[in-house]
């Protein structure tokens, strides 16, 4: 099986989601894509910086998932365009839930967005930024940074890396669609680059040991029992995708 995309080029949009939202003709497999966003957006309603130089392109699907599987869109599209990339020789992991990072700077993000028909989703956008030769702040990385050491680097153009991001999409959909619950965790967890990392949340000091199916942030933390002080209980903590972000420094909570 391969994917069809009906492919749409801008010179600049305020984003590609709205831009692919208002196409009467838009169905699975069509593509926005814009050089350029005026108000490109990220997760937990923040700006997403769109200078030229940049891949920035959202994807239409119908994938009539049930509700509860929501944000699994999100889970198996970061999934896929890291695996895509990694193919690519880019070592890239997931900042859950949905950044694209290496090293700890980040790459590249995403934002999908769902419309639900009768308890189903009926059709989604998944929309991505990726850092090519844009500029970026001392968080970010470009891809051009991380291939310009690299003479047998054959992925340069923009077209090129939007081909990649559109080739992971299909790729974590089509993934998810085939496996069970566990076999995607485990897959989506061996590229969280946020394993094992301690955070403090209202005062208290955890540590992350994992994501369940539905994207919930697993933490973990150790106390003693008063009436066994010798014996630790371990406590888990589940956090919702939105509730909380991660920051790219260790410990640091946004």
């Amino acid at each position: 099986m391969r994917p069809r995309f009906d492919v749409h080029v801008f010179e600049q949009v305020a984003s590609t989601n709205e831009t692919l939202w208002a196409m009467a003709e838009a169905q699975a497999g069509t593509v926005a894509i814009a050089h350029t966003q005026t108000a490109g957006k990220g997760q937990r309603g923040k700006q997403w910086a769109s200078a030229l130089g940049g891949v920035y392109l959202s994807l239409m699907l119908e994938p009539d998932w049930p509700v509860e599987q929501a944000a699994q869109l999100t889970l198996c599209s970061v999934w896929g365009i890291v695996s895509q990339f990694r193919c690519l020789g880019i070592p890239a992991q997931i900042k859950w839930p949905n950044d694209i990072v290496v090293a700890g700077q980040k790459l590249g993000g995403i934002l999908s967005e769902s419309k639900l028909e009768k308890g189903t989703i009926a059709r989604a956008v998944i929309g991505v930024g990726i850092n090519v030769y844009n500029p970026v702040p001392t968080t970010g990385i470009t891809w051009q940074k991380l291939t310009q050491n690299k003479h047998d680097q054959a992925i340069a153009t923009l077209s090129q890396v939007a081909a990649a991001v559109l080739s992971g999409i299909w790729r974590g959909i089509f993934y998810r669609s085939q496996t069970d619950d566990k076999t995607f965790s485990d897959a989506y967890q061996s590229l969280l680059t946020n394993l094992n990392m301690p955070v403090v949340l209202e005062g208290k000091a955890l540590k992350v040991v994992g994501v369940t199916a539905a994207g919930h942030l697993i933490l973990k933390s150790s106390s003693q029992d008063s009436r066994q002080t010798t014996m630790p209980v371990e406590q888990l903590v589940y956090i919702k995708p939105g509730e909380l972000s991660l920051g790219y420094s260790q410990s640091e909570i946004e």
